[in-house]
């Protein structure tokens, strides 16, 4: 598969079966994470892989208890730790990295033939207790890991034309 195919195929899985996650996929998926690019190099970040049944369990409340959060067999969790970076443009380099390297984790998945969804809805505070991930420290994002017990259509996306401009802004 190239990555072209990956990011056709990816869709937001919202229901897991039962399968567990190989290990060398999990660490393949990881090590994506890991090549990513990061701004300077500096790689502020951690990757909590979270595996125990019970404490999945209690990473669902903290999901606003979506339902597909418990069934998948692996919870991905990146923190960026050093989030009072920024960068020259303004951005906050936490969030920037991170954004990377769980699409590279997501596509990867893909790959390996694993299903994901990023969260945006979690309580952070409720995901850093249940972790035990120090204040100083921002959860980025949240993403269940597992085989898909579903096959979502492709939703819909607008036309190219709708969404680049050449050389100015346009409305």
């Amino acid at each position: 598969m190239n990555v072209f195919t990956a990011i056709q195929n990816r869709r937001s899985i919202r229901k897991y079966s039962g399968r567990p996650v190989e290990e060398e996929k999990l660490q393949k998926i990881l090590e994506a994470a890991r090549l990513s690019p990061s701004a300077s190099n500096l790689q502020n970040w951690k990757f909590i892989v979270v595996r125990d049944p019970a404490i999945r369990g209690r990473m669902l409340e903290a999901a606003y208890n979506q339902p597909f959060v418990g069934q998948a067999p692996v919870i991905l969790v990146a923190c960026g730790t050093d989030p009072k970076s920024v960068m020259s443009c303004g951005q906050p380099k936490h969030s920037i990295d991170l954004s990377i390297a769980t699409a590279y984790m997501i596509l990867e998945a893909v790959e390996q033939g694993l299903g994901t969804c990023w969260l945006g809805r979690f309580h952070e505070d409720m995901v850093k207790d249940i972790l035990g991930i120090p204040d100083e420290v921002r959860v980025v994002a949240v993403v269940p890991l597992g085989y898909a017990d579903e096959s979502p259509d492709p939703r819909e996306r607008k036309k190219t034309e709708e969404i680049v401009c050449y050389d100015r802004f346009k409305k």
